[in-house]
């Protein structure tokens, strides 16, 4: 059999998903980036393609190369993904989450969606090119990072604070989320591209109080500031706020799904769209979500002092209406402590990329339509986007109709399916070779 991109990539996914590469946060206990790196380097050296691994700490790699185009002058394209994924128990899984076990029409592992299925395709897709000879009309830039996981810091934010010239005329940018389908019926299906995400603020409540006996009465308790506030927090549900990006979508999947759109209650729409009703509506609004709690020492002293962090995104443009809101909310005693803060990203659907995009899906799928999204969680596009480069999500795959796609990313059993992951590679090819 000829060896070729589309027979090739279920093999290439297989071998990465078989590379432990979780991120735990922890520097310490954060392991494979550079296994993977190194394995994602020795395919690019086989096919001729030179690469450089670039450590940000001892074992945090990072991969860049760049493929020269026909027409030099040309703005480059970026194409990137993580190495990197979540922590996951062997014990909650129908498989081992890093044999790469292929059952039911479908390849199994940690990272099978986020995203080492989407390395693979791009690894398939320059392999092929280099086997036949075939040049690109423009540069394109292959970026496999680390830590996309836990905040990029030792990835791509990273690469673009200390390597930013390896990203010298790149003005437009692949990766995850988004080129996936979603089922409307036999005849269409509507392929999402992400064309923003929300931002990303992860903070610290610190509520303080009188320290004591655990035995005396108080009414200047620390632990029971915090946890008001974190309640308060917790019950509060932010005002619908609709996008320009969010609009564009809900407008053409109303149209498609044939129902009414009222723009002051979105919600009713969104909630007909079934598996990715949770998705979808986690964009309406800036959310806050509390996730951990840390006060005390002994558990008959009272505390001077309690913590909480808050997971909180908003929506492009309103971060500072969202922060004065939260203050309203856990009123002006509650310290608020910015530990991790990434500002929320948006792009135009429109432009040659985009058609391209279309192009390359309604050539594999002629019931293909594309249409942007808002994205509530965040990618690498949050580091590269501050290059000037305009970000999309676009990892293509053709789904089932019954797979709920957004519960696999950092789900258990999580998985692609082997026939997406080669139509995948199919698109892909066609988009890079007509972008």
């Amino acid at each position: 059999m000829t060896l070729t991109a589309e027979n090739e990539v279920v093999d290439l996914c297989r071998d990465l998903l078989r590379i432990d590469t979780t991120n735990t946060g922890d520097p310490l206990t954060t392991v494979g980036e550079r296994a993977a790196a190194e394995y994602v380097a020795e395919k690019l050296g086989e096919s001729g393609i030179e690469s450089r691994l670039l450590e940000s700490a001892p074992g945090r790699a990072n991969l860049i190369a760049r493929i020269p185009g026909a027409d030099r002058g040309r703005g480059a394209l970026l194409v990137h993904g993580h190495l990197d994924v979540v922590p996951a128990d062997a014990s909650e899984w129908s498989v081992h989450p890093f044999a790469g076990e292929i059952k039911d029409g479908y390849l199994w592992g940690r990272g099978a969606v986020d995203m080492k299925d989407f390395d693979a395709m791009v690894l398939a897709t320059v392999r092929e090119w280099q086997r036949i000879g075939y040049t690109p009309p423009r540069d394109i830039v292959l970026a496999y990072t680390a830590d996309e996981e836990a905040g990029m810091e030792y990835g791509s934010q990273w690469l673009v604070q200390n390597h930013a010239d390896l990203f010298e005329g790149c003005t437009e940018a692949i990766g995850e989320v988004g080129g996936y389908s979603y089922t409307v019926n036999d005849d269409l299906r509507l392929y999402l591209v992400q064309t923003a995400e929300k931002g990303l603020d992860w903070l610290r409540l610190h509520a303080t109080g009188r320290p004591g006996h655990g035995s005396f009465i108080h009414d200047d308790n620390a632990v029971t500031n915090l946890a008001e506030a974190v309640a308060a927090v917790g019950r509060h549900r932010f005002p619908t706020v609709v996008t320009p990006t969010v609009r564009a979508f809900l407008e053409q999947v109303s149209d498609a799904l044939e129902i009414e759109l009222d723009p002051d209650n979105p919600e009713l729409a969104v909630a007909k769209l079934g598996p990715i009703a949770n998705l979808i509506g986690a964009t309406l609004r800036n959310t806050a979500n509390p996730t951990r709690l840390a006060a005390g020492y002994k558990d008959n002293v009272i505390p001077g002092k309690a913590s909480a962090t808050i997971d909180c995104r908003t929506l492009p443009g309103h971060a500072d209406a969202f922060l004065r809101e939260l203050r309203d909310v856990i009123g002006p005693d509650i310290e608020i402590e910015h530990v991790h803060q990434q500002p929320a990203v948006e792009t135009a659907f429109e432009g040659d990329l985009v058609d391209a995009m279309g192009a390359a899906l309604r050539a594999e799928d002629p019931g293909a339509r594309t249409v942007p999204y808002l994205m509530s969680g965040g990618t690498d596009a949050k580091a590269f986007a501050t290059l000037g480069i305009r970000c999309f999500g676009f990892a293509p795959l053709r789904l089932p109709p019954d797979l709920n796609f957004s519960a696999l990313f950092h789900g258990i059993d999580e998985r692609v399916p082997v026939e997406g992951l080669k139509f995948g590679v199919r698109v892909l090819d066609r988009l890079l070779r007509n972008s």
